[in-house]
């Protein structure tokens, strides 16, 4: 590591928000320097929170209102928003500035919009070094809030510490059908809008449920929060916080560890396949009258 990159990766731990940025850039690009920068990183023990759930129960809007929270406790807090790619410009389609307008000039927070760029599972591609790029900085706590697409939002559980699953009242005919998706990664469980109708039956069907999938040290809890006014928000993050220091917690850990190393040796090993050769090859291939998909993709990685 040469002088250069040890101050930069100095700055990046003091807190310095070009430097974040920067590294962020870097990272997400793979430009120069970006497996140095990685390497360099000492992440601190601070929660990693996701907060995912259907599209419309409220996300934005319950996040806005813990930073507002966050920040009036004095956290420094860092928001990391995955937004649906651009088909134009491989870019972020909604932007942070659009969505946390009022916390863009605070000090204390950190936005930034990763877009998907096509990712399976809701997430960015990069989404793992970003996050330790920011945990290696000088925050108390990392937000990451999902696309919401369906139950594909599930790979956040292999990326956050805590998971917060979001809902609203007219989610309370398809808790049975979530059951088995989205449901199961709760760390935690959220009735936004629960000044609307149906919020108290739904939280009741929620807490029949958890209480059949109880973990070990952690018994998952249902909130009702109206994030519009902040009400349930100040209880959301003591629970966060409880959850971070539980045994629920500690069981998790490993298995999060272990998901993350198991996708970086996936998306390594895959980085010099190329779709559209493979489509050609295939082209040619299948007109064979022979042609067998499983000697065709043995020969394929054999030749990787």
């Amino acid at each position: 590591m040469t002088q250069e990159q040890s101050a930069f990766i100095q700055l990046l731990k003091s807190g310095d928000r070009k430097a974040i940025a920067r590294a962020i850039t870097v990272v997400e690009n793979e430009l120069p320097g970006w497996e140095t920068i990685l390497q360099g990183l000492s992440p601190a023990k601070i929660p990693v929170v996701g907060i995912t759930g259907p599209p419309g129960a409220g996300k934005s809007t319950l996040i806005n209102s813990l930073l507002r929270e966050l920040t009036q406790m004095g956290k420094n807090v860092a928001i990391v928003a995955v937004d649906p790619t651009s088909p134009f410009n491989y870019g972020s389609l909604l932007g942070d500035r659009l969505r946390m307008a009022e916390h863009f000039n605070n000090n204390n927070v950190f936005i930034r919009s990763l877009a998907t760029r096509g990712s399976l599972g809701g997430l960015s591609e990069k989404i793992i070094e970003i996050t330790d790029v920011l945990r290696s900085s000088n925050f108390d706590m990392v937000i990451v809030e999902t696309v919401g697409v369906g139950q594909s939002e599930v790979e956040i559980a292999g990326l956050a510490d805590t998971t917060v699953v979001v809902v609203v009242p007219e989610s309370g005919d398809e808790v049975q059908g979530l059951k088995s998706g989205i449901m199961e990664i709760a760390d935690i469980f959220v009735v936004n809008k629960a000044d609307r109708q149906g919020a108290d039956t739904l939280v009741n069907s929620l807490k029949q449920l958890m209480h059949h999938s109880m973990t070990e040290g952690w018994t998952i809890p249902v909130l009702k929060t109206i994030a519009s006014q902040s009400d349930g928000v100040h209880e959301l993050i003591e629970q966060i916080e409880k959850h971070f220091k539980s045994e629920g917690y500690n069981e998790k850990k490993i298995f999060l560890l272990t998901e993350k190393v198991m996708h970086l040796i996936r998306r390594n090993r895959m980085k010099d396949v190329n779709k559209e050769q493979i489509k050609e090859q295939i082209t040619k291939a299948a007109q064979k009258t022979d042609f067998n998909l499983y000697l065709f993709t043995n020969q394929l990685m054999q030749n990787h």
